[in-house]
């Protein structure tokens, strides 16, 4: 089996298990309630895909590091997986907050935080999640992989999962676009999942049943649906500036307290 036909399938497992794990994480224990996580549609976390692709060439490297205790080589393996899993999601969120002037999730309340984006908490929680991987996941993915290679009429399904992943990102992208040239005229920084919360609320309150997680094919034509989501946008924003006090942007956009509407 080709090299980038094994990445490729990496990444879509762990896109599709890192969105389960988001959904039951944020529904048991951050947010109690459901929650899309995640900037596209569809059940896809492409950071948790990455993840799971350096997880697995840092396990597959183990035996390079010079470590002869077998204990304290798997310790530094796990904090090696911790380091580049926390990289990867300061890397991811940087690009976010800058480029598109989005944030995609927050830890401006965690001590130690980094730009809000690290936090020494959560790179715990992927030190666990290394561990996890290295004695839970990684010998089934070994065997998953040596089970595509005998069977590659499999990685039909592959091509599949990437076939409805581009045009899932393609959609969110211009959605993002749309939120980014507000930001960007107003010098605000604004939180994704505030926004698609808020975009189904106003879309309910029209008698338009907006559903779990956002319809990635609308009845009406893509470029109407964008015209009307960067106006409503525009309308959530307003309402805060307003006074309403809740954490929808941050940074240099964060809501000024002032007297509110009455």
């Amino acid at each position: 089996m080709s090299f980038v036909l094994l990445l490729a399938f990496l990444f879509s497992v762990g896109s599709m298990l890192g969105w389960v794990l988001e959904l039951f994480y944020r529904r048991f224990i951050s947010q109690r309630r459901w929650v899309n996580p995640g900037f596209l549609s569809g059940p896809c976390l492409p950071i948790y895909g990455c993840g799971l692709v350096v997880l697995y060439l840092i396990a597959s490297l183990e035996e390079r590091i010079g470590i002869a205790d077998p204990t304290l080589r798997k310790i530094v393996l796990f904090v090696i997986m911790s380091v580049c899993m926390t990289v990867i999601e300061f890397v991811a969120g940087w690009i976010s907050v800058h480029y598109f002037r989005v944030r995609l999730w927050d830890y401006s309340n965690n001590w130690g935080n980094i730009c809000g984006l690290i936090c020494p908490l959560y790179s715990f929680f992927w030190t666990i999640l290394g561990a996890f991987y290295y004695f839970l996941i990684h010998p089934h993915i070994l065997r998953a992989l040596e089970w595509l290679s005998n069977n590659l009429a499999f990685s039909f399904f592959v091509g599949f999962f990437y076939g409805i992943f581009v045009l899932d990102f393609a959609h969110q992208t211009k959605l993002v676009m749309a939120i980014k040239k507000f930001a960007r005229q107003k010098q605000i920084v604004m939180h994704y999942e505030e926004i698609k919360e808020r975009i189904g609320q106003y879309k309910e309150s029209r008698l338009i049943r907006a559903g779990f997680i956002f319809r990635m094919w609308m009845d009406q034509p893509l470029a109407r649906f964008l015209k009307e989501t960067y106006e409503t946008t525009k309308e959530i924003v307003s309402d805060f500036t307003d006074g309403i006090r809740e954490d929808i942007y941050t940074g240099i956009g964060k809501t000024k307290s002032g007297n509110s509407k009455k």
